[in-house]
């Protein structure tokens, strides 16, 4: 909202600057009249008449307009304005103010020496001002400085102001822009990883396959029994090559690790074990007739429950507790992690994907996955995958 305020003020300046003398110059306008009524005052100062009032009016306000291009300009052609007006004894009126209005935009817009400079000036002029009286007092001139020095002040102050809410903004931008950037690297990364493991798999199960082929094709003639038994494995082999890169999206090696991990990837039946040495205290719950999920969704359910349960460990507070619940419904597989932690109020770590690694996952088999704070307290993790029917009896 700040934005689009400031980009509006900027393409729309002069208008802008117009609005704000606005009700100065309709000031000067209205007391013409009583300058015109009451004449010259005995006091010796020269008497310029309604339209040489309405004429200084207009040179004393007019360059307000270009204040925010040419502060200094503005103010020192005021300025001199002024001195003139001081110089020829014509009496002090209300569009002298536009001086002050000029000394705000110099502090304002301007470096501080400028700002310092544009302060003395005005303080000179309070005190030409005091010499016209026939009895300046101390009080006098220390009011008048009082009312140059707050002006100067508040210049001041709303520029620091203004800058502060500019880095507050491009800090926003940049922040957000960096987020993005983290979300697509750690995207990228995981898509990385998938790669490396379709290699790995297509790698060593064709290699079997062929492997089992070529001994097929020896013995189809001479031994047909040894090749009938190597067909299967043949056909074993690229049902296990299917199921393999199913799991895909759940690879997750460790960055700089050589070794090869062998072991068979988790699943449902894990899971049990998994809530039991979670850190937290935790609780499984399974309900609906559970229908048969492939190895790959398996792994996908598994790295949610465990990511979600890191979270409630690393940002829930002492004290957190949570509830795993998996729900069959018809054709739906529904995960749902949560817990009675810090929820809203829990710091977020900047360089944590988990929420994007789910995504990934969920993705690749057409399911969906939301987390946030729950209304109530606590933090929630809910994925939707779609379950394949159920085999036959």
């Amino acid at each position: 909202m700040f934005g689009r305020v400031m980009g509006w003020s900027g393409r729309h300046g002069r208008l802008m600057d117009a609005l704000r003398v606005a009700p100065l110059a309709v000031f000067c306008l209205f007391m013409a009249v009583p300058y015109g009524q009451n004449g010259p005052f005995d006091n010796g100062n020269l008497y310029i008449g309604v339209a040489g009032y309405l004429g200084l009016c207009a040179v004393l306000i007019v360059p307000l307009l270009w204040r925010r291009d040419r502060p200094l300009t503005v103010f020192a052609i005021l300025s001199l304005a002024c001195f003139g007006q001081w110089l020829a004894k014509i009496d002090p009126m209300p569009a002298n103010i536009a001086v002050l209005v000029a000394l705000y935009s110099v502090a304002f817009r301007c470096r501080f020496p400028w700002a310092v400079a544009a302060g003395a000036v005005a303080e000179v002029g309070v005190l030409l001002v005091m010499v016209h009286w026939q009895a300046p007092t101390f009080s006098l001139f220390f009011s008048g400085s009082i009312l140059v020095v707050t002006v100067w002040l508040t210049g001041l102050y709303a520029k620091t102001r203004s800058r502060y809410l500019e880095s507050l903004e491009e800090r926003a931008e940049r922040a957000e822009r960096e987020r993005d950037q983290q979300a697509r690297m750690a995207a990228a990364a995981e898509r990385t990883r998938i790669a490396r493991e379709l290699h790995d798999v297509v790698a060593h199960n064709v290699s079997v396959m062929v492997v089992q082929a070529d001994g097929a094709g020896y013995a189809i003639d001479s031994d047909p029994d040894q090749a009938r038994q190597a067909v299967h494995a043949i056909s074993k082999t690229g049902r296990e090559a299917l199921a393999e890169m199913r799991r895909l999206v759940g690879v997750l090696r460790e960055d700089g690790s050589d070794g090869t991990d062998y072991t068979p990837q988790p699943g449902l039946a894990q899971l049990e074990e998994l809530v039991r040495g979670a850190g937290v205290p935790a609780r499984l719950r399974i309900g609906g007739p559970p229908g048969e999920l492939p190895e790959g969704q398996q792994l996908a359910v598994y790295r949610i429950v465990q990511e979600a349960l890191t979270n409630a460990l690393k940002h829930g507070g002492p004290g957190v507790r949570a509830l795993v619940e998996l729900r069959y419904a018809g054709r739906e597989l529904v995960v749902r992690v949560t817990d009675d932690g810090r929820g809203a109020a829990a710091p977020r770590s900047p360089d944590g994907h988990g929420l994007v690694g789910m995504r990934e996952r969920v993705g690749m088999y057409g399911g969906q996955v939301a987390a946030g704070p729950r209304s109530g307290g606590g933090f929630e993790v809910l994925a939707r995958l779609p379950v394949p029917g159920t085999r036959a009896a």
